[in-house]
């Protein structure tokens, strides 16, 4: 072998490491073909974990679901105000079969979506709630970017919301519809934004981001839609079940002293991180803190950008990090965020590891959740902070290379 044959055996690796790397950079190999066939593959590897989670919720395993399916039981019974009686809760439950028991804690303008559930037996209420709420997300996420709906349809955090029969669905819905109405209608996205009401922590930031954008309209009907559905609440289901209600925030002072345990590892905030690790004083002091950091850069991108959909990206990002009890099943809202930055990132140019960093983005709902046991911490947060940098870094609005 010849001095020059030895050193191009030597050299030949690390043009294929260089190779490698300039493929990463670029990812040019995953066009909108590709991305809707691997979508696919996705949805069809879904069908038997759905299955196997169902079987587990209708077996002696049971589900988050078995709250709203027991209040819509105790609301058919004609006894509203019971529905925060942990006694009652549970003998309603138990009709279930499963021998598993769920608090229920939502406001009572949630009861309107827990009402027709007790109509049905509970395996049937299951699938038909996790079916409907699905389509009714995709219905109003696809909207963002049409022609990626195979890759919108398989989010990983919508499938997270699917296995675990949560409202994630009724609350993403909620907040991208809102966020895409506010371009031709800032009544309609105020009455969306309203409706949060059912799960108002998810809004945390949307009076000030409402503000912060002079969308004075928009909230205007927050308050109002807000409001509105709190009596119409009162009204239906009666004084007592208002009254009832606070007893609810017990739950969540057992859920905050309690010692650390596998629940903070499937919660996907900085609270929940620091609580598995120190003393609730210090998870509260931390995840206040990030709050206000967030609150302030949401409100700050109003100044970087005139574009609502941009705003509205960052507003969804940043509730992510600013709600200090989420979990990864509330998480089908990120897909506005994550898709807009493919929307702009066409328009104006892929800049280098953008497409991987997206792809990441994509899976972080589910890898971090699936990571967050075996890693003991969740890492949510930290996919958060990169997708708020990576629509800051777009609202600069300058132009790059293809």
């Amino acid at each position: 072998m010849t001095p020059d044959q030895a050193l191009g055996q030597s050299a030949a690796p690390v043009f294929r490491l260089h190779d490698l790397v300039a493929a990463l950079r670029s990812l040019t190999v995953l066009d909108r073909q590709r991305v809707a066939a691997y979508a696919l593959i996705v949805l069809v590897a879904y069908v038997p974990m759905l299955a196997k989670v169902y079987l587990e919720a209708t077996g002696n395993v049971g589900s988050d679901f078995l709250a709203f399916w027991g209040a819509g039981k105790i609301l058919a019974a004609g006894t509203p105000a019971l529905v925060y009686d942990l006694p009652t809760e549970h003998a309603a439950q138990m009709a279930s079969g499963t021998g598993q028991f769920a608090v229920f804690v939502n406001p009572p303008p949630y009861l309107f979506l827990a009402a027709p559930l007790g109509l049905l037996p509970y395996a049937w209420a299951l699938v038909a709630w996790a079916v409907i709420g699905w389509a009714v997300w995709f219905a109003v996420a696809r909207k963002i970017l049409p022609d990626a709906s195979l890759a919108i349809l398989a989010f990983p955090a919508a499938y997270l919301a699917g296995s675990h029969a949560q409202n994630g669905f009724v609350t993403s819905a909620l907040m991208i519809g809102a966020v895409l109405a506010m371009r031709r209608s800032q009544a309609l996205s105020g009455v969306l934004f309203g409706a949060l009401i059912i799960k108002p922590h998810l809004a945390l930031l949307v009076p000030f981001w409402l503000a912060a954008g002079r969308k004075w309209t928009a909230f205007v009907y927050a308050g109002a839609s807000a409001l509105g559905l709190c009596v119409l609440s009162l009204l239906v289901f009666g004084a007592d079940t208002w009254r009832a209600y606070p007893a609810t925030v017990r739950v969540y002072e057992v859920l905050i002293a309690q010692e650390p345990g596998e629940l903070f590892l499937r919660m996907c905030t900085l609270f929940a991180a620091l609580r598995y690790h120190f003393d609730p004083a210090t998870a509260l002091v931390g995840q206040s803190m990030l709050a206000m950091a967030t609150l302030f850069v949401v409100c700050r991108f109003w100044k970087r950008t005139q574009d609502e959909m941009a705003a509205g990206a960052m507003l969804l990002a940043g509730t992510a990090l600013a709600s200090p009890y989420l979990f990864a099943y509330d998480l089908p809202f990120l897909a506005l965020p994550v898709f807009w930055l493919v929307r702009d990132a066409r328009a104006t140019g892929w800049r280098p590891w953008e497409k991987l960093m997206v792809v990441g983005l994509w899976l972080a709902p589910l890898a971090t959740r699936a990571a967050a046991l075996p890693l003991d911490i969740n890492l949510m947060p930290i996919a958060s902070v990169i997708l708020m940098w990576a629509i800051w870094r777009r609202g600069e609005a300058e132009p790059v290379s293809r």
